[in-house]
């Protein structure tokens, strides 16, 4: 189900994101299809359409994480949330490996996320070496 989100709104979640998806860091300049509106509570699930309940999602993130709330940590082998980036810090939970091209999740809930997101999928490392290459990757957002 699609839940109307005013334009106001959109860019109000796309400004304080920095154009990244919340969860991957990829940026929406460089992505080939449109970002989305996420809601991190999924609407199906009750959630509501205000700010602290949306995040700039790339498509295959927004794909991946569906309606999931939960995901499953393979360290622990225990569900664990799944990163909220209105409730947690991205660095609490993730790092870049040292040539910046894998999300390495440090926590259960990191860890959950890039295997329930799929973080590190194909298309993310190709784009990611090539901006790396360029000085444009990993981005700065503080």
């Amino acid at each position: 189900m699609s839940e109307y989100i005013a334009k106001a709104l959109r860019l109000k979640v796309a400004e304080r994101a920095k154009g990244c998806c919340e969860y991957c860091w990829s940026q929406a300049l460089y992505a080939t299809q449109s970002f989305s509106i996420d809601h991190i509570f999924p609407v199906s699930l009750g959630g509501i359409t205000e700010a602290d309940n949306l995040a700039l999602s790339c498509q295959g993130c927004n794909s991946h994480k569906s309606n999931k709330l939960e995901a499953y940590d393979p360290i622990t082998q225990q569900s664990t949330e799944l990163y909220n980036p209105r409730k947690h810090l991205w660095s609490e939970h993730f790092s870049w490996s040292d040539d910046y091209l894998l999300i390495i999740g440090l926590t259960p809930v990191g860890r959950g996320a890039v295997e329930a997101l799929h973080l590190n999928r194909a298309p993310l490392l190709n784009l990611r070496r090539v901006l790396y290459a360029m000085g444009e990757h990993p981005p700065v957002i503080s």
